[in-house]
């Protein structure tokens, strides 16, 4: 008699299961965390919509950066952000709350890993030491210790660079970033208590991670790591009044190798044409020449500024033309990425596959540059063909007056050069 009870029970229990369904994600902010060789690498993880059309970001101080897509398939939660070939993919707990796996981005040497997990409804960046619910409000006493502006010197097996470290409180939370003669370190955010200084930052192509210790002498010495590949240590010193940072000049960092003044290409467009500098529809312009990837953040920091300039300058004179250095060397596979770069950001511009991202490889493509030393890196030419400056890195929108500076640095430029009137051509 006992046994149809049970089996009674059991067929109520599977009933119960299938009737609840697959968990759904909860929408809202998550406390995401990366598990970076340096520890914990935190990022906020902001999920909105409901099943079948969820949406996501990335959340680092005031960035926001959009994943491409989010696939929710039983307990499986894939966000993927395609521009950076950049994927996490996890499982989903029955209660919708918590989510366990791993992130992957496809680099130039293979693929990146780290082990990813995220709690939901956690406002935390980084955690307190013994797990509390702290808020990482930067009390007054603390922001006098770090706020302001910082030399910096990065050290690894090859050597050692400057940067400048900048630091600022905004709504009680610590942001900052790092400029280098290359870029920047993006939007940072963390914070710093008892003498110990934290941040991140995520964004689909980078997982950075900064660590330091204030020192009794006021300067800071820490550990750089960068996804799962790279590591440095750092000191920095308070800049005082008026003192340089030592940052090279971005202007005087590459030059010609040839006397004429000229810069020449011929690559291929991305539906297979050859375009060449010597073809007629720049002849009598101004150009600019971007060198970029799509894989790279500050290229895609500066791609709505040249999107822009386009529209506003083209009826004017101005030809744009970029320059893609990707990571693999697969023609179908980079031409994919960077049409995606190019639909991303509104650019009508030509769009030309130059190579693989290697610095040495592109500089011995660019036969008129001495060294390729960072993606961007932008060749004003004036109407007569000859080159006018040549600008190397980008200081993007995470570094405030000297983004806007540069902006502003490059529209002059710009303007400049379309006031000149062509050269007339020669005669018989």
């Amino acid at each position: 008699m006992r046994r149809p009870c049970l089996g009674a029970a059991l067929v109520l229990m599977v009933l119960a299961v299938s009737c609840a369904g697959p968990p759904q994600l909860s929408p809202g902010t998550w406390r995401a965390v990366l598990d970076s060789p340096g520890g914990p690498l935190p990022f906020s993880l902001l999920i909105e919509g409901e099943p079948g059309d969820y949406s996501a970001h990335a959340l680092n101080g005031p960035e926001r950066v959009p994943f491409t897509s989010v696939q929710v398939d039983g307990h499986e939660v894939i966000l993927r952000i395609d521009g950076y070939d950049s994927e996490i993919r996890a499982q989903l707990s029955p209660d919708g709350s918590r989510m366990e796996g791993e992130w992957e981005k496809r680099t130039s040497g293979g693929f990146s890993r780290l082990d990813f997990e995220a709690q939901h409804n956690d406002p935390r960046r980084f955690a307190s030491a013994d797990g509390g619910q702290d808020t990482q409000i930067l009390a007054d006493q603390d922001a006098a210790s770090i706020l302001g502006d910082w030399r910096v010197v990065f050290s690894d097996e090859d050597g050692q660079d400057p940067a400048r470290g900048e630091f600022r409180r905004e709504d009680g939370q610590l942001l900052g970033t790092f400029l280098t003669p290359v870029g920047d370190y993006r939007y940072l955010a963390g914070d710093f208590s008892d003498g110990m200084l934290r941040l991140s930052c995520f964004d689909g192509g980078h997982a950075f991670l900064f660590l330091a210790r204030l020192q009794e002498d006021g300067t800071l010495e820490g550990d750089f790591w960068s996804r799962d590949s790279y590591h440095a240590t750092w000191t920095a010193r308070r800049l005082e009044e008026g003192e340089s940072d030592q940052l090279p000049d971005p202007y005087q960092e590459v030059s010609l190798t040839n006397d004429e003044g000229r810069f020449s290409f011929r690559f291929p467009s991305l539906d297979g044409r050859t375009v060449s500098s010597g073809d007629p529809r720049f002849q009598g312009k101004v150009m600019l020449v971007n060198i970029f990837g799509s894989w790279c953040p500050n290229c895609n920091d500066e791609a709505p500024l040249l999107a822009d300039w386009h529209q506003r300058y083209g009826p004017r004179g101005l030809e744009i033309v970029g320059l893609a250095f990707e990571l693999t060397g697969d023609t179908e596979r980079d031409k994919s990425f960077v049409r995606k770069y190019a639909q991303r950001h509104d650019i009508e511009f030509p769009l030309l596959l130059a190579g693989i991202s290697d610095k040495d490889v592109a500089g011995a493509a660019l036969e008129d540059l001495s060294v390729v030393r960072s993606y961007p890196t932008n060749i004003f030419i004036g109407r007569d063909g000859k080159v006018r400056r040549i600008h190397s890195g980008f200081a993007g929108p995470a570094t405030g007056r000297h983004h806007q500076q540069l902006v502003s640095e490059f529209e002059s430029l710009i303007e400049s050069l379309l006031k000149e009137e062509a050269a007339e051509p020669a005669g018989d």
